[in-house]
């Protein structure tokens, strides 16, 4: 049985006396969703069903399909696990870029891709500005956003990414057992709304901060990437390229800053 992203299986528990017990337990759920432009499938993801329009719109903007709600005349589920996309006149697909999606597991976003160097030149540097956020925003945000987390409270089992104004208040959350999944639902939202560029937002994310979020933030203008848990020095090295500020171990009181410190009200 499953509802929404949610899905029941029964289990076996031995609990901490020794005794067994026999009861559901609530699961994420994990299904291929394929992503079309116009008649044309371009990739496959690995995903929680929910917000599939989102995602789509979120991972063709990450790819640099797209760079904004202009260029997407339609977003529409065609089945429970197709979405299809119709650009605008004059948007043109470049097929060859499209043959290195395929199939893109839960756990990757980096998948299939030719070579690092042709993502930074598909992205250009977030401008500097005087954007800056004070600490005790920085402490509150995981609060925050772990309250808005009602799957994973209910599973365990699944990533989150939240969209923050510089005051500290949450403007977009979204859950799906792929961390990069989880920000392109919620960098989705922001693209069909027609918010971009989110020049004057901090980005949170529940997991690790890799490589694919930073560019995914960048995709979407974002200048501050906060993580949970660690940064891969690819994440590090692109966000000092980017003029992002990323933060890591973002676990109150502590946290580490690894790039453009500026941003931080110290």
């Amino acid at each position: 049985m499953k509802q929404n992203g949610i899905g029941s299986q029964k289990i076996i528990r031995r609990k901490r006396d020794g005794e067994l017990e026999y009861l559901p337990d609530e699961l994420t759920i994990e299904e291929p969703m394929e992503i079309c432009i116009g008649r044309k499938a371009i990739a496959t993801t690995m995903r929680t069903p929910g917000q599939d329009e989102e995602l789509a719109a979120g991972f063709l903007l990450s790819e640099g399909v797209v760079h904004g709600r202009d260029q997407i005349a339609s977003v529409s589920a065609d089945s429970d696990n197709r979405i299809v996309v119709e650009l605008t006149g004059g948007v043109r697909l470049k097929l060859n870029s499209m043959k290195r999606f395929g199939t893109i597991s839960s756990s990757c976003g980096l998948c299939g891709k030719t070579t690092i160097e042709a993502i930074r030149q598909n992205f250009p540097a977030v401008p500097s500005t005087d954007i800056r956020v004070d600490i005790e925003t920085l402490l509150s945000v995981p609060e925050t956003l772990r309250n808005a987390q009602s799957d994973f409270a209910r599973t365990g089992g699944i990533h989150a990414a939240g969209i923050f104004s510089l005051d500290g208040k949450l403007k977009i959350a979204r859950e799906d057992i792929g961390r990069h999944n989880a920000v392109d639902k919620a960098i989705g939202r922001g693209v069909l709304d027609d918010l971009l560029p989110l020049n004057n937002h901090v980005l949170l994310v529940s997991g690790r901060a890799s490589f694919e979020i930073i560019q995914k933030a960048l995709s979407a203008g974002i200048p501050i990437v906060a993580a949970v848990s660690a940064p891969s020095s690819l994440a590090v090295e692109l966000a000092r390229d980017s003029n992002q500020t990323l933060i890591g171990f973002l676990r109150p009181p502590s946290f580490n800053i690894y790039t453009h410190i500026e941003r931080v009200i110290l």
